[in-house]
């Protein structure tokens, strides 16, 4: 039933292909509702009085809002098929963390490495290596960051990988070179329905940034 689940969503925003995924890896039909983030809709604003940010899940009439929250709940509510949560708590524990991790350095760092020049560029560019070389530290030699499972790492960084070409465009350095394990990790992830339906060409994202770019400065 599409009518009981809304996503209200907005086509490059790396927190709504989140969501997307989760609920494709789920298999559950919703309605997916494109916002104007310069004018949003009285529905968000109703939705997410507190943000007034995207992406919201309505479910049932009730909205559940930022995007972690938003996928773990879903992991919830539709528990009986591909749990995107290990059932262990210490494995569970360490997943949020990561997920946590992600969300507080790769947007906020990714977007220095290509909104801007010069010396912040460059300091972003080199925390961004820190992180990767992290996030590729406890990849290891896993298939995803679960082990053999996709869940709710994966889910957290790989629309990221939709920034890649730009990072390496603007920052004029090579991810793929640097980092070939979690480039090969993210191309595995693309194998999955769920990703490749949701996170958008790169080149299509490439262009959204740099008019995204222009408007800023």
């Amino acid at each position: 039933m599409a009518d009981e689940v809304v996503l209200l969503d907005f086509w490059p925003s790396p927190f709504g292909m989140r969501v997307r995924i989760a609920l494709a890896e789920k298999g559950i039909q919703y309605e997916g509702r494109e916002e104007d983030l310069s004018n949003k809709s009285p529905l968000l604003l109703k939705m997410n009085p507190v943000n007034k940010q995207i992406p919201v899940l309505i479910h049932k009439g009730r909205p559940i809002c930022e995007s972690l929250i938003i996928v773990q709940y879903i992991d919830e509510v539709w528990s009986n098929n591909k749990n995107l949560l290990p059932s262990d708590p210490y494995q569970r524990a360490n997943a949020r963390f990561w997920a946590d991790y992600i969300d507080k350095k790769i947007y906020s760092t990714g977007r220095l490495v290509w909104g801007t020049t010069g010396e912040v560029q460059e300091k972003a560019k080199n925390e961004l290596r820190e992180s990767f070389k992290l996030l590729e530290n406890e990849l290891a030699e896993k298939s995803y960051f679960g082990g053999d499972m996709f869940g709710l790492v994966d889910v957290a960084l790989i629309p990221f990988y939709s920034w890649f070409y730009t990072l390496e465009t603007t920052a004029n350095f090579s991810i793929t070179e640097e980092f070939p394990r979690l480039v090969s990790w993210a191309k595995r992830c693309m194998q999955r329905d769920s990703v490749s339906k949701s996170v958008p060409d790169q080149y299509k994202i490439y262009d959204f940034l740099l008019d995204l770019k222009k408007q800023m400065h």
